[in-house]
């Protein structure tokens, strides 16, 4: 068995599949699913996302310079590619979902109340780079769901039961392989 070797394409994977909520000017709420997200940087802390200039979420985003990530759940997951494949435009995802828009401290958007981490955002430049624009935004302030947290104060992210999106399916976070320098301790 060899390697076949393709044209370029996209081929990191997999990718967190996160609901990106806005709330434009005149107060009205909407989600967009986002898979091409990730971190930019640590120190500041800053947040990218790219989006279809076509997607109705799009000019919210770049009207108000404001959005939330929040992470998706299992428990979250038929919400997550509903708001994905439904447009705001046609229908209030908040309401066909049974989600909770929930106010936020830093920004004008909403973040949705389901989610075990909302990570409000301003965006700080807009790169247009093709079949999408990405935002790069910094991270304002970031809400977790106190359920998680353990008496020390430790927030349990990976008990949440995060989802990931790869190659056009979600599958949920499963086993731990390792922690962080593991490979050269001692």
């Amino acid at each position: 068995m060899g390697k076949q070797h393709w044209k370029p394409g996209n081929m990191l994977n997999p990718v967190p599949a996160v609901m990106v909520s806005v709330t434009d000017k005149a107060g009205n709420n909407n989600i967009i699913t986002v898979a091409w997200a990730g971190t930019v940087c640590t120190n500041p802390p800053m947040l990218s996302i790219s989006v279809r200039p076509e997607r109705y979420s799009y000019n919210t985003i770049k009207e108000t310079g404001e959005f939330v990530v929040n992470l998706t759940t299992e428990a979250l997951v038929r919400a997550c590619d509903y708001c994905g494949v439904r447009s705001g435009r046609d229908v209030d995802k908040f309401k066909e979902m049974n989600l909770t828009p929930l106010k936020m401290p830093n920004v004008s958007a909403v973040g949705i109340s389901e989610s075990p981490v909302n990570i409000e955002c301003k965006v700080a430049s807009v790169q247009e780079l093709g079949s999408h624009t990405m935002f790069v935004a910094d991270v304002v302030g970031v809400t977790v769901d106190e359920k998680y947290m353990d008496e020390t104060g430790k927030f349990h992210i990976n008990d949440t039961g995060l989802v990931m999106y790869s190659h056009g399916e979600y599958f949920k976070l499963g086993e731990k392989l390792g922690k962080f320098g593991y490979s050269v301790k001692k």
